[in-house]
């Protein structure tokens, strides 16, 4: 028997804690509120929804059954992925796979993040780094390379010498993340960044400065995905998905870089890519889009997002990004409720739902005048795009 019709897909509610560095909250309970906001701001209830999709379980949280158990729901499609915040693009498109295809009505993308549970990420006790093949963020321990942020800064490195740029430039990039966190309430840095500001900060792994790496936050964030018709009869506008493509993989790939650049990348040569993700949202290119959020876990994500999706041309980003070029009022507004970098790190999720926010018109006096299409993209090439409903 051939699949059903594919159904066209919607984001219908949002919810998100407050956010902090530190919190007494367990993952499970703040993972509880959010799906409750996220219910309360579609209109729905938690017998509605059918669907569980997380890229987020033991060790920053609690595991898929665990959580249907506890909030006695009745799940009849779930995926929960590696526990990191890449694939938060994924678990997106895997829900609204579900939901298209019909094997789930509503599908709450859901993650309940307690970092400070967790401790340190990275560092010479992180035991991912000793696996087969290096840690999953490129950390090489017989190498000296035991944190997150040493394939990103390597990276972004050779990326200025083959270039001939000034690292420098890279402090627009947190610069503007801090100044649109400062326009959202339940960020968590809210205190100025200029230039001297930045250049006061340490270098954790040159030429990355302390403003340059991703926050570590405890909370929770949902979003609910279900069908349009649906969605149309809820309590929110609709926000459409419009367009998305995959997580790339294979030996020019790194996560923290683009292809050819990065620490496990076996050539070194940058190509033209393709992206199917704007012909799929009925859209000519980047340049019809109004926002971008993307996964800004270190500064040079948002340099290598901006080359890899045409934003920019091949070592130009760096320069093009300057003068505001990505802040409120700017050209091309970026992560415009703050980022990993200055809102808080929920794993990406606190993405989607700006995104959702910006299209719906409530990001209050972070609102992008006439925002219509939003575009989420990562280093390592997966995106999605969300449109306002038409």
């Amino acid at each position: 028997m051939p699949l059903g019709p594919v159904r066209q897909v919607a984001i219908v509610g949002i919810g998100i804690t407050e956010l902090s560095r530190k919190s007494a909250r367990s993952g499970l309970d703040l993972a509880a509120e959010a799906l409750q906001l996220g219910l309360d701001d579609a209109g729905l209830g938690a017998g509605d929804v059918d669907g569980l999709f997380t890229n987020v379980g033991y060790p920053l949280s609690i595991d898929y059954d665990r959580v249907a158990e506890a909030f006695g729901l009745r799940i009849r499609a779930a995926v929960q992925t590696w526990s990191h915040g890449r694939f938060v693009g994924p678990a997106l498109q895997a829900a609204a796979q579900a939901v298209a295809l019909g094997t789930t009505e509503v599908a709450a993308c859901l993650a309940g993040v307690s970092f400070s549970g967790l401790g340190m990420v990275g560092g010479a006790g992180d035991a991912e780094g000793l696996r087969q093949g290096g840690g999953s963020h490129g950390e090489l321990p017989h190498y000296g390379m035991t944190a997150p942020g040493a394939g990103a800064a390597m990276a972004f490195r050779r990326y200025c010498e083959r270039y001939g740029v000034d690292p420098a430039l890279i402090s627009a990039v947190p610069m503007a993340m801090r100044r649109h966190a400062r326009l959202n309430p339940n960020a968590q840095m809210t205190k100025p960044l200029e230039q001297a500001d930045y250049d006061a900060q340490p270098y954790i792994v040159e030429p990355l400065r302390r403003p340059d790496f991703a926050l570590l936050s405890d909370g929770g964030a949902c979003l609910l995905v279900t069908t349009v018709e649906r969605a149309r009869d809820l309590r929110q506008p609709a926000v459409i998905v419009s367009g998305m493509q995959g997580l790339r993989a294979g030996r020019d790939e790194f996560i923290f870089a683009p292809p050819g650049l990065g620490v496990f990348t076996q050539g070194d040569e940058r190509r033209v890519e393709d992206h199917p993700v704007y012909a799929m949202a009925g859209l000519s290119g980047p340049g019809d889009v109004d926002s971008l959020q993307l996964y800004d876990a270190f500064s040079p994500n948002v340099v290598f997002v901006l080359e890899r999706f045409g934003f920019a041309g091949e070592g130009q980003a760096l320069e093009w990004l300057q003068d505001g070029r990505i802040e409120l009022g700017g050209e091309l507004p970026v992560n415009t409720a703050g980022g990993l970098l200055s809102e808080a790190h929920l794993c990406g999720w606190g993405h989607m739902a700006e995104a959702v926010r910006q299209i719906r018109g409530q990001a209050g006096d972070r609102q992008v005048t006439g925002c219509e299409v939003v575009q989420w993209a990562t280093p390592f090439g997966d995106s999605t795009v969300f449109t306002k409903d038409r």
